[in-house]
């Protein structure tokens, strides 16, 4: 019998739904690796959320980054309370793991699931399939700036963003790679720099420079604004997408609520060098107010744990857990944000049996 792969994953529930739905993943986790026999999971679950900060002051320990860096990779469910400022709780959780461990991207698949539909009536599902790759740790997230009178008639903030040759060009480097490895090998290119005429037009000239290593990708560039505009109403242009940190970040809700609901989306965020783990989550947020009813979407966060499985070269897996996906949500077994009636519990019972029937 061929050895046993080990993975050790860090798993981070978070607030809110991110609690619920992080539960469920360990369920199919643990599903696939029973079915499988070739890999052994070890999930060790950390309990940082705001209810820890509003007891202690911080979301995560003194020692904490440290103990997630021996791990392989790391499931992330959400953060936000209404008790804490949005900025305290991003930059308390989440933001301080994608800095510390380097992970420059951000992906995010996106295509209308089997059995879902898309808010834009005048497309085919098959119109709409795209790959956003979001710079994930410069721009206006770079948390430079400051505020100085503050609390006074005459405040001032700034917000400064920052952009370097090395992050521009790692990232866009890494679209090229998702472009090329697609069918369509088309590349758009989204830019502000006819405003933003100091770090945008650098990115604009290094999307260039290395476009001309990879003459099998088309390309094209898009103004942020009128990239809205063509997301909607000609989603088949699209392909493979490449985007500052705010605009990708914006963007990818758009693109994720064309696409069916923002519930189904999946993200990764990718230490391409695998020197550090990466992160793997859903992007739909903690949503307080259905916290605890047993209705939230767990799509995201499976097709999220399908991304993570593949980046650990559980390949096979992976492709069964989406498969699973696929036929739940064809067969209706959908939550109420996508048109449905089922709850979180029964989605998910609805893949297990999936994957029982796929071994």
């Amino acid at each position: 019998m061929a050895d046993v792969r080990e993975h050790w994953i860090a798993s981070i529930p978070g607030d809110g739904i991110g609690i619920e739905v992080i539960e469920q993943a360990h369920r199919v986790l643990k599903q696939l690796e029973k079915l499988s026999k070739t890999f052994k999971l070890h999930i060790d679950t950390f309990n940082w959320s705001s209810n820890d900060y509003l007891k202690t002051g911080e979301y995560i320990p003194a020692d904490g980054l440290k103990t997630l860096k021996k791990y392989d990779a790391i499931l992330f469910g959400a953060v936000g309370s209404p008790d804490v400022p949005d900025h305290i709780s991003l930059w308390g959780l989440i933001l301080p793991i994608r800095k510390m461990f380097n992970q420059y991207v951000n992906l995010r698949p996106i295509r209308v699931l089997p059995g879902l539909s898309s808010p834009l009536k005048h497309i085919d599902a098959q119109d709409l399939d795209w790959v956003i790759v979001r710079e994930n740790s410069e721009g206006e997230y770079a948390g430079q700036g400051g505020t100085t009178h503050d609390d006074t008639p005459y405040t001032i903030a700034n917000e400064v963003a920052v952009f370097t040759r090395q992050g521009i060009e790692r990232t866009i480097r890494f679209a090229f790679d998702t472009a090329s490895s697609r069918p369509r090998k088309h590349l758009t290119l989204v830019t502000k720099s006819n405003a933003q005429r100091h770090g945008l037009v650098l990115w604009d000239k290094i999307f260039y420079e290395v476009a001309a290593e990879y003459p099998d990708v088309k390309t094209d560039k898009m103004l942020v604004d009128a990239m809205t505009v063509r997301m909607v109403l000609k989603p088949s242009t699209l392909d493979t997408i490449v985007a500052t940190n705010l605009h990708g970040d914006i963007l990818s809700d758009l693109a994720a609520a064309l696409s069916g609901s923002i519930g189904v989306a999946p993200s990764s965020n990718l230490n391409p060098t695998r020197e550090f783990p990466s992160m793997f989550e859903p992007i739909h947020g903690s949503a307080p107010d259905i916290a605890g009813l047993g209705v939230a979407n767990p799509v995201g966060t499976f097709w999220s744990v399908a991304e993570m499985l593949k980046w650990l070269g559980e390949q096979e897996a992976g492709e069964k857990l989406m498969k699973g996906i696929e036929k739940v949500t064809e067969s209706g077994f959908k939550t109420k944000d996508i048109g449905g009636n089922a709850d979180m519990v029964t989605v998910t019972e609805a893949l297990l049996r999936e994957l029982e029937n796929s071994y």
